[in-house]
């Protein structure tokens, strides 16, 4: 794992960051009750992972951020299987 506050001179940590860690989902159909969800609150969403609302988030506009992924047994499954 790379200490992500080791940088080069110049640089800053974001530099160590993944650049395609960054996926934008746009049109997605969420439960209607989240659109009064609170900065910070977490949610599992089936299947995909744990989010939380992040700080940018406005109404009609939400913004979840992926904080952890589930494992995905059934591909295991499946890929040994087949």
């Amino acid at each position: 794992m790379k200490d992500l506050e080791v940088v080069s001179e110049g640089g800053d940590f974001a530099s160590n960051l993944n650049r395609a860690s960054l996926e934008v989902l746009a049109a997605c159909q969420l439960e209607p009750s989240l659109a009064a969800a609170p900065i910070g609150a977490r949610f599992q969403f089936e299947r995909l992972g744990y989010f939380c609302v992040d700080p940018d988030s406005r109404p009609g506009a939400l913004v979840f951020n992926r904080t952890v992924t589930l494992r995905d047994t059934w591909a295991k499954i499946e890929k040994k299987l087949g």
